[in-house]
């Protein structure tokens, strides 16, 4: 299994259509066949400050994500509210083994 942890800070004005977003985009991912875990999560000292944890069966699992149609709607949809670019550190899950 591969995780991915996407850093986000979004502009404050825009914290409230980022969570709106997110959650749709959440609700798409987790029906996507290879998906283990899509997580949004919001900083508890900073809301303008987002981690999505995203964990796929394969490498292959999580690519097709990013065909699908709420996904590339979320990636439009925010692109402007970001303060700034995201980044996303890549892992793979050791335990729990599958």
């Amino acid at each position: 299994m591969v995780v991915a942890c996407v850093h986000v800070r979004v502009k404050e004005e825009h914290v409230e259509d980022f969570i709106a977003e997110s959650r749709l985009n959440h609700l798409g991912s987790v029906q996507e066949d290879g998906n283990f875990r899509f997580d949004v999560c919001q900083s508890q000292t900073d809301p303008t400050v987002f981690l999505l944890y995203e964990a796929y069966t394969s490498q292959e699992a999580a690519a097709r994500h990013k065909e699908t149609p709420h996904y590339l709607r979320w990636r439009d949809r925010v692109a402007d509210w970001m303060a700034v670019p995201r980044t996303a550190d890549k892992y793979r899950i050791l335990a729990p083994e599958k």
